[in-house]
Order: structure tokens, then sequence, then C-alpha cells
């Protein structure tokens, strides 16, 4: 993967400016071949390794036929035939990288100008595309079996593959340099609560603290910007809630990994190629509420399933979580009100701040810093309203002390010293907290 070699570069090194199109050329002759002269029944075998031994076999015969072949050295011949592997079995030039652990996301901004993200930072690849048509081709074979389609007509797509992945693509006239992809990795192996300590994306007493609030069943919201690690972090506090617990979990796209045994999954669903049969979040929230669940999970709340939402959690499904896009947990309440406000009802401001007053308890900040790591910066208690005002207050926060030389973000996340209200809940139900747990650094 890492050493993939493209064609241009090979002709660079030999000195010819032909050499790199006529290998190129060569490549795309194989392929045509390839698609023509396979015999769909050798294809046909449920045993990819079988397949792919197939295939192999059909690129090295026609290789040899190939005069220009013998100017390629053992490791150039297997990486051409590595690439038409992935263009006949995977997805071209985005195959390798889908394979690889190490990349979280992957970004098609042009046929030549492909990058991706490696442990929270961006970095450009050797990876191009022959032209857009050849961008779009591979965006059409991944959604394909999906139902879905990508024309004028239709210029935008955005769907979860069954490979572990969510694609968003976007064409012309709304993409200016042509087709644009992106590629949202889900990780198959789940975090716990022990890897983020480890990683440093919170302590073990505010991860001790968050475990006794999923119990207690305060109702959590979990607020941070694209790709601060919202989903990953609302999936490790759901470990926490008991397996005797119906939970419901309503995504878009379904990302959450649970583990309980008494688990309901639901997704929406987008329009048909006739523009129908959309169900959108908030249709599934209010459906929920019918499933008789003792907590619903929302992947993330952006519009008007927020209002229901927020009457589950004052109407006896304590213990609900979400997320939402917000860079402060101040931030958070004022989209929450925003969303509360697109579903339609007419209501006076206060009352909606009431209601999110009292449907709230917490608010767990997520960010992603300049050297990509990814922290908690806040845990901030609802505490109710005073006047027009939502009053909330800071339990812990991210102290940052400085950068390294290396660039990595120097600080911690410490107490503020302020004992929240829930911690009386938390007595009524049996569970105390630790009495240091809110000593404030340096007292």
């Amino acid at each position: 993967m890492k050493e993939s070699v493209r064609f241009d570069r090979f002709s660079a090194r030999t000195g010819s400016n032909s050499a790199g199109e006529d290998l190129e050329s060569m490549k795309l002759r194989i392929h045509g071949r390839l698609v023509s002269e396979l015999d769909p029944s050798k294809m046909a075998s449920e045993d990819e390794g079988e397949v792919r031994e197939v295939v192999q076999e059909a690129i090295n015969v026609l290789l040899d036929e190939e005069e220009g072949a013998a100017r390629l050295n053992l490791k150039q011949r297997q990486i051409m035939v590595n690439e038409l592997l992935d263009e006949v079995l995977g997805f071209g030039p985005l195959q390798s990288l889908l394979d690889d652990p190490t990349v979280s996301e992957i970004m098609v901004n042009a046929a030549d100008d492909v990058y991706v993200e490696r442990n929270g930072l961006l970095e450009k690849t050797n990876k191009t595309f022959r032209d857009d048509a050849h961008v779009m081709q591979v965006v059409e074979r991944i959604i394909a079996p999906l139902g879905r389609r990508l024309d004028e007509g239709s210029p935008m797509v955005d769907a979860r593959v069954p490979g572990g992945y969510r694609l968003n693509a976007i064409i012309p006239p709304l993409s200016l340099r042509g087709p644009t992809v992106t590629i949202r990795k889900f990780f198959q192996e789940r975090y716990w609560m022990d890897d983020l300590v480890r990683i440093g994306t919170l302590t073990q007493e505010v991860a001790d603290l968050l475990k006794i609030c999923v119990e207690a069943r305060l109702n959590m919201v979990i607020s941070g910007g694209t790709g601060t690690g919202k989903t990953t972090l609302l999936n490790t506090l759901s470990a926490f809630i008991p397996a005797s617990q119906r939970i419901v979990t309503i995504e878009n796209p379904a990302e959450l990994q649970l583990r309980q045994p008494h688990v309901v999954r639901l997704e929406t669903r987008p329009p048909s190629i006739e523009g129908k049969n959309e169900v959108a979040q908030r249709e599934l929230v209010i459906n929920a509420l019918r499933m008789r669940p003792d907590r619903i999970i929302v992947g993330e709340s952006r519009s008007g399933e927020a209002f229901d939402m927020l009457q589950a959690m004052n109407t006896g499904h304590e213990g609900s979580m979400t997320t939402v896009h917000a860079n402060a947990p101040r931030d958070a309440l004022s989209r929450i009100e925003n969303m509360v406000m697109l579903a339609g009802f007419d209501l006076p401001v206060k009352v909606i701040r009431e209601m999110v007053a009292s449907a709230l308890d917490l608010i767990v900040q997520i960010s992603r810093f300049s050297d990509g790591t990814r922290r908690v910066t806040n845990v901030t208690e609802v505490a109710g309203m005073e006047g027009m005002t939502i009053t909330t207050q800071d339990i812990y926060t991210f102290v940052q002390r400085g950068v390294d030389r290396d660039g990595k973000v120097i600080g911690a996340l410490e107490s503020t010293g302020i004992r929240p209200y829930f911690t009386e809940k938390l007595a009524s139900l049996g569970l105390y907290l630790p009495p240091g747990l809110f000593v404030r650094a340096g007292l």
C-alpha cells in the first residue's frame, strides 16, 4: 500500500515522456480485456480468495502477451497486478486506502487530488484517478448495490455502505472541480472507556463520573465539531447502560455498536429516486416512543427531532443520550433551542428554554486539537433557569498550558471545584461519588 508507485512517476525515472502514458494505456487495455474475456461462471464463486486467484492468473496471462510488460521489473509488475485487481474486484485507487486500518477518512477533492486523515491529521496521498469519469465509475460501483444514483438529476448522495463506512459524493455543477468524494470509515474495533483514558481523551476521574451519571439515568448531550469523536464517546458511554434495559437507537447513518442484548436499531431512509418514501429522524423518534424503550439514543440531533427527544426525556425516558454539532456547551444549548423551533411549533422562547433546562442534566464537550488529538474539554451541568437564561456550571474543564516542540498540546482536564446539583439525585438512588472527586487542582 505505502509502496504504490504511479506510472507517471515511473516515466520520470526512466526519462521517457511517453513511458507513463504507454504503461497507463497498457493497464487500460488489460482491464478492458479482463472485463470482456473473464468467464462469469468463474467469478460466481462465493470464495473471495478463489475469485482473486482466477483474476490474478488472468492478469498475468494478459501481461505476458503485452510487449511493453518486459520493461517492468518484478516490483513494478506486482504494482500493476495489484492495481488491476483493485479495478476489477475493488474500488480502484481507493481500495488500498479502505484496507488501511490507519486511515480514518478519505477525501477525493479532484481526480488527481486525494487526501486521507491519519491520527486526526490530514495528509496528501500519491493516489490518483485517470479522470473524472474514473472517479464516477468507482462511486457508482460503490452505491449501485444500495439502489442509489448520482447524476445531474440527483447530484448529491450520502449513504452508509455495508463494508463499514459512510460515503458522501457531490458532482458538477454543484462541485466546481469535478466529482468530490468523502468517505468516513467506521472502526470495527469498539473503543472502551479504558481505551479513551489511555489515549488521553479524558481522565479516569471523569470516566468514573460519567459512568455513574449513565447508571443514574441522567440525560446527556455530547457536543462537538465534525470529526471530534462524538459518536465514539457516545458509543463508549452506552456500554454503562445495564443489560436489563431496552434501548432504541435512531441514527443517520447507523454507526453505534451497542453490546447489550436488548437493543432495537432504527435508521432513517432517504427519498427514493422519485423523491418519495423518505423517513426522517423525527418520525423514528416519535415511533420509538411507542416501542416501550427504557432509553432512547439518537445518534445525532439535526432538526425537529430535538423537540421529541426533549419530550421523551421529560416524560419517563430518563437516561437518554444524543449528540449535537457545537463548539461549546452554551452553543449546544442554543443549537438545541434552534432545532426545537424547526419542529414547527410556535412556542415562546421561555417555554423552549424551560423544556431544555428540565430535560437535560449534563453536556459533555469534546474537541479536536491542532495536534490531531481528541479530548473532552468540558463536563457541564445544566443547573436550571434564571429568568430567561438557562444556567450552567462547569464541573471539569480542559486547561491548556502550551504546545511542545513537536506541536503536541500540553494541558489537562481539571476539576473546577464545583459540586454539581445532581449529586442529590445520585444519593437518592444509593449512588455516591468519591468526596475528593471535585477538588479543584492546586487546592
